[in-house]
């Protein structure tokens, strides 16, 4: 039996489940909302007792360590699963990646699994991270000089 693409994309649409749009958007919005509302309480937390600077540095390390924390149960996973891309928020999603390649090779030892590879997600956002600050450092220095 030979089908037309008309046919066959109406066959596709049919047989895949409605994504309810909406509401997956407003998960992810109100949960990366959420961890930057914590992200904003830890750091008036730290500015009590230190100063804006080193409050700021705490507080990416606590929002780190939370992430980690909670990504060793396997419920930021849930989360993700749930709330899709409100939980890519950058540093918790960051940090997120590295914990859970870790995890997941730690069966092959330290050196050859966690080691080799507890960057194999987070590697190429720092390769291509550096590689484009580089780039428009260099535009940005040539635009300076014009």
């Amino acid at each position: 039996m030979k089908l037309d693409p008309e046919r066959y994309a109406k066959m596709t649409r049919d047989a895949l489940p409605h994504s309810p749009v909406l509401k997956d958007c407003l998960w992810a919005f109100f949960v990366g909302g959420s961890i930057c509302l914590m992200g904003e309480i830890l750091r008036q937390s730290w500015l009590l007792l230190y100063d804006k600077e080193l409050a700021g540095t705490l507080t990416s390390i606590s929002l780190i360590l939370l992430s980690a924390l909670v990504t060793l149960p396997g419920w930021y996973q849930k989360l993700g699963a749930r709330a899709g891309a409100g939980t890519l928020v950058p540093i918790t999603g960051f940090a997120n990646s590295v914990v859970s390649a870790a995890i997941e090779f730690k069966a092959e030892g330290w050196v050859t699994g966690v080691g080799s590879r507890i960057f194999i997600i987070a590697g190429p956002v720092i390769a291509y991270g550096t590689l484009a600050s580089w780039v428009w450092g260099i535009v940005y220095w040539i635009m300076g000089k014009l």
